[in-house]
């Protein structure tokens, strides 16, 4: 409501930003996890975590789709168009290769940011 006292605000943190050389931070958008991180340290952790499947589209797409639907077989094999035996056979490969618990909702997470990357 008040722009003189916005635009105020404004000009001391640009002169701020400029006096310790420190990065602008933006107003109003919320930062996500995998803005914590450099894109290339990000992305160099993804790609280590991931390296174990190897280049299998097939596993990396269903074990992104896995975690993006909570862990369901079913809506998973709905969503990829394959059984659901299927979808589990390439659960467990995933867990075996990555040599993980993906019933471990931090591994879950990590993997989830990792495919993010990816």
């Amino acid at each position: 409501g008040d722009w003189t006292t916005a635009d105020a605000q404004a000009a001391r943190a640009l002169a701020r930003a400029r006096a310790t050389r420190a990065a602008l931070v933006g107003h109003g958008t919320r930062p996500g996890l995998t803005d914590l991180l450099p894109r290339d340290e990000a992305d160099a952790h993804a790609q280590a975590l991931l390296a174990p499947l190897g280049e299998a589209p097939a596993l990396i797409e269903t074990l992104r789709t896995w975690l993006s639907l909570h862990g369901s077989w079913d809506r998973t094999a709905v969503a990829l168009s394959v059984h659901r035996n299927t979808v589990r056979q390439r659960i467990a490969r995933c867990a075996a290769l990555l040599g993980t618990d993906l019933d471990d909702p931090d591994v879950r997470m990590e993997l989830w940011f990792a495919l993010r990357r990816a």
